[in-house]
């Protein structure tokens, strides 16, 4: 793809008009006339999810900063293929599933874990479609309207949005170089004068600043959990992709399987997002909860991407697989950053995260990262506003951008392109 600067050319109406939508209004007004369910009013849309859609309508060369993916050269298509020639060529590839998982993956799964942070045993163990599947059957299991939820802020747009589409009222704790701030979460907290019934947390290179929960903050954050009795819904989809710096437990391993941990992983950021294939770890009472709460969604998780997955983890492909990830990735981090300090030194502060796939970037000269969205758009680069990882619209004066998925050349190109958006905002 050309690499050229992109002329400041004018974005069609249509396209403008999707690009406000899908970065302004979330919720969906509901039709007039239907006989809607008190929920349907709280559906929160995902601005992440809705900018795919807008970036392909788009007809003109973009750097896509913005959806949280690996790149498509990461994705061992080949290999895949490969597994496919055998595994699927079987007619019972094509069959139902057990809900809990096919038991090939979930052997394979278990021998994958075996002696890691994560290791575990079958009776825990529940394959979902994704993590995000593994989020929404936590709320079905545990949220009711009006109850309290602890988010991270900012936070994963999904995330909060499923606690939001259960009724759930969200409780916003800020998050800094060590993650969720769990001083001010105790503060916050006894300032609500009520107790949250969970509290979700990404605790490994977090979507969107990058951040991780230091081993202290976790060991805190278990505490009060179990003080008032609360949930932890913990979203690891990034463990595994770390690139510097020493590993920390997981929550999984210092929860020691307290009931309280509800682990949500997935296969979507270290295997490709479109397998849809992920699990959750809870104590082996909540399984057949779990495996009710999913046949009343989808039966099972999609059989054929399981035997796909089952595959490539018997192949013993994951291991070499990671290693050139982690090494990929942290080249394209230090290209951002190389980047960063060219164009937006003086003007922005950015965040340096040990694994992962996204840098959070504060804009310190007074520009809205909403408001400059579409200036950017028709510059040729797309990010992720802050405010879209914000209940309550917070961090209008960040965005948020993702490494993995754009090569080094394209990531310089992409972000002289979002530094000559700001310089045409800033005129304007």
């Amino acid at each position: 793809m050309p690499t050229t600067p992109a002329a400041h050319r004018p974005v069609p109406e249509s396209a403008l008009s999707a690009a406000e939508s899908a970065i302004s209004s979330p919720t969906v007004a509901l039709p007039p006339g239907l006989p809607y369910a008190g929920r349907a009013a709280g559906l929160v849309g995902s601005v992440i999810d809705s900018s795919t859609s807008l970036l392909h309508k788009q007809q003109h060369d973009i750097v896509r900063l913005a959806m949280g993916s690996p790149a498509a050269e990461a994705v061992p298509a080949a290999i895949l293929a490969g597994i496919a020639e055998t595994q699927l060529a079987r007619p019972d590839s094509y069959d139902y599933a057990a809900t809990e998982g096919d038991p090939p993956l979930h052997a394979a799964l278990l021998d994958v874990l075996r002696g890691t942070s994560d290791e575990t045993t079958a009776d825990r163990l529940t394959v979902t479609a994704g993590g995000m599947q593994g989020l929404d059957l936590f709320c079905k299991l545990f949220v009711d309207p009006g109850d309290l939820v602890v988010v991270e802020s900012p936070t994963y747009t999904n995330g909060s949005a499923t606690a939001l589409s259960y009724g759930a009222q969200v409780l916003e704790v800020p998050v800094d170089d060590n993650g969720m701030d769990v001083d001010a979460l105790e503060a916050l907290v006894a300032a609500a004068g009520r107790l949250p019934k969970a509290i979700y947390t990404i605790p490994t290179f977090q979507n969107p600043s990058g951040a991780t929960l230091s081993l202290e903050r976790r060991h805190r954050l278990l505490e009060l959990a179990r003080r008032w009795g609360a949930m932890v819904l913990d979203d690891d989809p990034y463990g595994l992709l770390r690139f510097d710096g020493d590993p920390l437990p997981t929550l999984r391993e210092l929860g020691g399987g307290d009931p309280l941990v509800f682990s949500v992983r997935t296969f979507s950021k270290i295997v490709a997002p479109g397998l849809r294939v992920g699990w959750v770890d809870t104590a082996p009472e909540l399984q057949p909860l779990l495996i009710s709460a999913k046949q009343a969604m989808d039966t099972c998780t999609n059989l054929p991407a399981q035997r796909l997955v089952t595959g490539f983890l018997t192949g013993g492909h994951l291991t070499d697989h990671l290693v050139t990830q982690r090494a990929e990735y942290r080249r394209r981090k230090e290209a951002m950053h190389a980047a960063l300090t060219e164009h937006f030194g003086g003007i922005a502060h950015w965040t340096d995260p040990d694994g992962g796939f996204f840098l959070w970037v504060t804009l310190d000269n007074g520009v809205d990262a909403a408001d400059l969205f579409e200036v950017a758009l028709a510059e040729g680069v797309a990010y992720i506003p802050g405010s879209a990882f914000s209940p309550s619209g917070r961090f209008r004066d960040a965005l948020r951008l993702c490494f993995a998925s754009t090569p080094p050349d394209r990531i310089h190109e992409g972000v002289a392109r979002l530094r000559r958006a700001v310089d045409l905002q800033t005129k304007g």
